[in-house]
């Protein structure tokens, strides 16, 4: 092969990864251990919370057009929303849970996949057409409308303050001599001090260190008058570690979608019935219609989810008096003669509308 024959030669397509596969999450994990902790978030009972209140409310959903979208499979699907954010299903006769993907897309929308399957003995691998999958996503942008984004990767800095708050005070609690104190003794000989001091050593919350009136002497101090044991525990209130904790919840919760209010030890019934019905209306259902569109798109047949009803998110008594005003203004419609379209267009004035 001559030196010309080495321009000539074609050149080798070069594949790269799509940045959402196996390969990606090695790399993202090994940077994450060379970067020390961070996003560990998840990790708090914090974000567990919320992941079960999203996991119970989407569990709960009214689900029509299907017998697929079983409370299981919804249940899976808001757990990996809430984590990840996306759930892919393989679909056959029943919808089976996809641990990993590779996605080819052609104007931003998935075209095929290859899907990972956990299995107990080892996960199986198996290429799909868009149409044989289910894709449910959230947090999705302009950059990768295929890919949908967790709360937590989109609130990343303070899932990462709450997790290293919560690991400090972990560690203070678990190493900090709390409760320890230096008590002064009388001076005795080398042996005594020793015996003395293996004596209260190990024990938390007792004397971890005896220091005896010579030292205290050697100090400037005397050791006869105003000498009190001195504490070893840390004074935690000046690093403002309770209010520090405090807000970086509440900052997970409303990555999350819920009222921080909720979690407030004096909260009263009703702001928690106002909490569940923001979580219910403004949240979860917005994700159920999503989900309704991908599962109506890929069945081929109208699909509805309602988390709205059976988390019972609406004021039951305000909907007791607007039934009886609505059939109150009815019978004076029929009384009056009105009905057709003159009433159809008086319901449309008041922004009614038969769903």
């Amino acid at each position: 092969m001559g030196l010309m024959d080495i321009f000539r030669r074609k050149p080798v397509a070069e594949t790269r990864s799509s940045g959402s596969g196996y390969t990606a999450q090695i790399m993202a994990a090994r940077a994450s251990y060379l970067g020390g902790t961070a996003g560990l978030g998840e990790l708090t009972a914090t974000v567990q919370g919320c992941v079960s209140l999203w996991e119970g409310g989407l569990s709960l959903a009214d689900v029509s057009g299907t017998e697929l979208l079983t409370r299981r499979t919804l249940a899976v699907t808001a757990r990996a929303l809430a984590l990840r954010g996306e759930a892919v299903f393989l679909i056959r006769d029943r919808l089976v849970p996809v641990s990993d993907w590779d996605v080819t897309t052609r104007d931003g929308e998935p075209r095929s996949y290859r899907l990972q399957i956990s299995e107990a003995g080892g996960g199986r691998s198996e290429i799909a057409l868009a149409g044989e999958v289910l894709h449910f996503r959230i947090g999705s942008d302009a950059v990768m409308p295929w890919a949908g984004t967790a709360p937590l990767r989109r609130s990343s800095l303070s899932a990462q303050l709450l997790a290293e708050l919560e690991t400090a005070i972990r560690d203070v609690f678990r190493d900090a001599p709390l409760g320890s104190q230096i008590v002064p003794v009388p001076e005795g000989s080398a042996d005594d001090m020793e015996q003395l001091r293996q004596g209260f050593r190990g024990r938390r919350g007792a004397a971890l260190v005896i220091e005896g009136v010579a030292q205290a002497t050697a100090a400037g101090m005397n050791p006869n008058i105003g000498k009190s044991p001195d504490q070893l525990s840390p004074d935690l209130s000046r690093t403002l570690a309770g209010e520090l904790l405090r807000e970086a919840k509440g900052a997970v919760f409303s990555a999350f979608g819920i009222l921080p209010g909720l979690q407030n030890p004096a909260t009263t019934g009703p702001l928690v019935r106002e909490a569940q019905r923001h979580l219910a209306q403004l949240i979860l259902q917005p994700i159920a219609g999503l989900m309704a569109e991908e599962a109506t798109e890929k069945f081929g047949q109208a699909v509805k989810i309602d988390v709205v009803r059976p988390m019972q998110a609406f004021d039951a008594g305000g909907k007791a008096r607007a039934l009886a005003t609505m059939l109150q203004a009815l019978a004076q419609a029929k009384e009056a003669n009105i009905d057709g379209a003159t009433l159809q267009d008086a319901l449309s004035f008041i922004d009614w509308q038969d769903e």
